[in-house]
């Protein structure tokens, strides 16, 4: 056979040590950019969580601009009654809402309303804009069980016992250290209360204390007392805690309107061996207040009335 023959024979196939040499290149270059690919999206969602972390900031200003520089409750208010109690309804810019959380309470500020239709009747609804929303956790859209944690115990904290306010009025000014104090940050609800092994799915409209998201829109400081709030309020409560989401970070916005993504360990938070959230210690063990007080200092959170 002609050496022309042979060469058009060659040209007419790909013999299969060739594939797999081919396929090989191909597994080996994905292996490489994959991981590389992950990362790249897990940075731009954290990107797009500070960036509506940072508007949730900007409106917590102008609520307080807004209502003689106070600074908005974690949670409205209970006046008793229930949802057929006008005196639990409150407006959030676009009408009427049930004991709306912090977030949503200041919808008309950060640009964009938590709700397409507020609601009266229920206790529990879910946010309507991607504002409101984590990209990490897009699931996660219950008011009641949150994404983002407000500072409440420092900053404002309007439940009540026996008639009287745990924390409440609190004026924006009373902050020390804007550029120190923890306005809001990715939480992971009363679930941070349990091992990390014990903790299960989220459920948006559940009050599972060991869910994640649980009562998310509070975030609880990293050290408690027996004296103080923790979690949904309840005796039977555990606390809650930031969540590290991003990377094994903590996206957070501070009184100041700056962003950060820290280690929870930086703002305070002390976990023990199982990975549940500790309340107090000694020595390095110890969790502190110092970006939550609003002082500067490691403080105690307000305690409970009586």
């Amino acid at each position: 056979m002609s050496s022309g023959a042979n060469l058009m024979r060659r040209r007419g196939g790909v013999s299969l040590i060739e594939l797999l040499v081919v396929i090989a290149i191909i597994s080996l270059v994905l292996a490489i950019l994959l991981p590389s690919l992950s990362g790249a999206r897990q940075q731009s969602q954290s990107s797009l969580c500070l960036s509506r972390l940072r508007s949730l900031g900007a409106g917590w200003h102008m609520y307080a601009d807004d209502n003689d520089d106070v600074s908005v409750p974690g949670k409205m208010a209970n006046a008793g009654g229930g949802t057929g109690n006008p005196a639990n309804w409150y407006e959030v810019g676009n009408g009427l809402r049930f004991r709306p959380p912090w977030a949503a309470t200041m919808g008309r500020y950060v640009g964009t309303f938590a709700y397409l239709a507020p609601r009266t009747d229920v206790e529990r609804q879910d946010y309507d804009d991607p504002s409101y929303f984590c990209p990490t956790v897009p699931d996660w859209v219950g008011d009641r069980n949150a994404a983002y944690g407000y500072n409440y115990q420092f900053l404002g904290n309007a439940r009540k016992t026996a008639g009287k306010f745990h924390n409440f009025p609190v004026n924006r000014s009373s902050v020390f250290s804007f550029g120190s104090t923890v306005l809001a940050a990715d939480s992971m609800g009363t679930s941070a209360g349990f091992p990390t092994s014990a903790r299960q799915n989220y459920d948006k409209r559940g009050s599972n204390y060991a869910a994640w998201g649980n009562h998310g829109w509070s975030l609880d400081p990293p050290r408690l007392t027996a004296q103080s709030d923790r979690g949904s309020g309840d005796a039977e409560s555990p606390r809650t805690a930031v969540d590290p989401r991003h990377l094994a970070k903590v996206n957070t916005i501070f009184c100041d309107g700056h962003g950060e993504t820290l280690l929870p360990r930086k703002l305070g938070y002390r976990t023990n061996t199982d990975g549940s959230f500790r309340e107090d210690g000694a020595g390095e063990d110890r969790p502190s207040n110092y970006h939550f007080s609003g002082t500067g200092r490691d403080e105690p959170p307000p305690p409970k009335p009586g």
